[in-house]
């Protein structure tokens, strides 16, 4: 059994239109192989679907709000829903992280510069050891970036700053390794 718990946040509303989502195929290919793996070891996938206010892509009563449905969802998933960036603001996240005995998340999906990023740093400031997948999240281009250097940017934040004096580690989703 591992102690691993997988965070995804990727629903269809981001994805349904507006910018390209940085290899979103892959991304999603990748992270079904990487919540085979943990669920394999014993450990837990949540899927996080960000409630948003009326007349949002994000809102529950619009299509955009359910997961992607290229993801490989099983019955014995967990299911967290938020309403900011911050997967464990205001939800249940922590509770079930007890309850599931998680002792490392390794933090998925969209976007990487805010939901990503803000989650990641919330599970530090918890205390959780936390692998974030270099090659597990994904951007659009923005007007003053484009999605591979914002992701680039990031990655190199997580690696620099958080992992060296911390729990953190920023490896491929290939690298990750499950104990049991």
């Amino acid at each position: 059994m591992t102690d691993a718990l997988i965070i995804i946040d990727l629903q269809e509303g981001p994805f349904g239109g507006g910018a390209p989502k940085h290899d979103a195929a892959g991304l999603v290919s990748r992270l079904n192989t990487l919540a085979a793996a943990v669920r394999a070891s014993g450990g837990t996938v949540v899927y996080v679907q960000h409630d948003g206010p009326a007349g949002s892509d994000h809102h529950p009563d619009h299509p955009g709000w359910r997961l992607l449905p290229a993801l490989d969802v099983r019955p014995t998933d967990a299911f967290i829903r938020k309403t900011s960036c911050d997967s464990f603001l205001d939800t249940p996240l922590d509770a079930l992280l007890a309850a599931r005995g998680a002792k490392r998340l390794i933090v998925t999906g969209w976007a990487t510069d805010y939901c990503v990023d803000t989650t990641v740093r919330s599970a530090l400031a918890r205390g959780y050891p936390t692998v974030v997948p270099s090659d597990g999240h994904t951007a659009a281009n923005r007007p003053h970036l484009a999605a591979e250097k914002i992701i680039e940017h990031h990655n190199a934040i997580w690696a620099d700053f958080i992992a060296p004096g911390g729990p953190a580690r920023v490896c491929p989703c290939a690298e990750i390794r499950l104990s049991t």
